[in-house]
């Protein structure tokens, strides 16, 4: 059996070949976030009880049978935070993977594993999944490439929830050209994403203002090929009711899911997990109801306006990836600016790339373009312009 590189940043939880061969993706190593079945193996999800409470998996996951049939080999299942259930990528049980862009600094969650393994040149291209922006912070903090597809498009079967109405598939490269490729395995044809841009004013007013600037810097650069960019309020009732809506949503989505198993198990969990699933279990009816009637609002107001292939451009995160010597208060700063982003295409269900745009103080911050419903492919291709457009290959 061929010998896999040293796995430097602690990305994987366990290293199995499966695969490899002819097809589209053939010659390229990739790895799996630990919540996605293979067959006649426990998927860890991220927690001891959770994997000793579960038998292996019967079927694998028809999004890994795709990317297998397409000819990458599978080295490995990275790890994840618990149940999903985070933003920095901390795990206390298995360990936090290192950021290697910022080693002093989270790598971002929940597919902490699979973009780190990435941006330390272990595989090809991992994937991981994003329910309120587990591909695309990482991504944005690492320094690659991640996208988050149309809520739907990529089939979920085989990979544990945790809010279903959110949750998506997605990946990371460290190139554009190879997230383009991987979605012309997993992604059909469909809407338009050519532009105009849209610059979401008042996401780019929740950035820190140096990750402003430099994304900024980035965007002006954009305009000289795509045209000037248009200023518009996605959000006219303001960040913090998404980042509400979103929360309620998920909050009753992750009870229902995994709150009868939390409930029967009584599992050990690391620090800020049990105080998330306590907030979920108690999320009120009314909220969730106030939820589900922002988010239709949210989406009859986007859908429409991304339909002919405008395209949403604003800094993917707030900030750079937070220290790993960051206090409670601070990490819960930048995860509460972080959802009031991220839950723009969560909620809408649109597809989101992010590109790594820049850097402040030498630490990576991404740009994100949110195309609408549908998009992916037209959105991957418009991304890769932009790569090119911007120098990131």
């Amino acid at each position: 059996m061929m010998e896999l590189p040293q796995d430097t940043v602690g990305a994987f939880m366990t290293r199995n070949i499966h695969g490899g061969g002819a097809g589209p993706l053939g010659g390229l190593d990739w790895a799996a976030k630990d919540l996605f079945d293979l067959a006649g193996e426990v998927t860890g999800y991220g927690n001891p009880d959770w994997a000793r409470t579960h038998a292996p998996a019967a079927a694998t996951a028809p999004v890994v049978m795709a990317l297998l049939a397409a000819g990458a080999r599978l080295v490995g299942k990275t790890k994840t935070v618990e149940l999903a259930f985070g933003m920095t990528g901390e795990n206390v049980w298995y360990g936090t993977p290192l950021n290697p862009r910022a080693p002093d600094r989270f790598p971002g969650g929940s597919s902490c594993g699979s973009a780190a393994a990435v941006a330390a040149g272990l595989v090809d291209f991992a994937l991981g999944s994003d329910t309120g922006g587990s591909v695309r912070i990482p991504a944005s903090y690492c320094g690659l490439f991640g996208i988050r597809p149309s809520h739907g498009v990529i089939s979920l079967a085989g990979a544990c929830p945790l809010g279903p109405s959110l949750d998506t598939p997605g990946w990371f490269t460290r190139g554009a050209d190879l997230l383009e490729r991987i979605g012309a395995v997993l992604l059909p044809g469909g809407a338009p994403a050519e532009g105009p841009l849209l610059r979401v004013e008042e996401a780019w007013a929740n950035a820190d203002p140096e990750v402003a600037a430099v994304l900024a810097a980035a965007l002006a650069r954009l305009e000289v090929d795509f045209g000037p960019a248009v200023g518009l309020a996605a959000a006219p009732e303001g960040l913090k009711v998404l980042q509400d809506t979103y929360r309620a949503l998920q909050g009753q989505e992750a009870w229902a899911a995994l709150g009868g198993w939390v409930a029967a198990t009584a599992p050990k969990f690391g620090p800020g997990v049990a105080e998330r699933f306590a907030v979920a279990r108690d999320t009120p009816d009314a909220a969730v109801a106030a939820g589900q009637a922002a988010r239709r609002r949210l989406q009859a107001r986007l859908r429409p306006l991304l339909a002919g292939g405008a395209v949403l451009v604003f800094p993917t995160s707030p900030s750079p990836a937070p220290l790993l010597a960051a206090d409670p208060d601070e990490q819960q700063r930048v995860r509460v600016a972080t959802l009031r982003v991220t839950a723009i295409a969560s909620l809408a269900g649109l597809p989101e790339v992010t590109l790594p745009a820049g850097t402040v103080g030498g630490v990576p911050v991404g740009l994100s373009l949110v195309g609408g419903v549908g998009s992916d492919r037209a959105l991957l291709r418009l991304a890769k312009r932009a790569a090119d457009l911007l120098g990131l290959g």
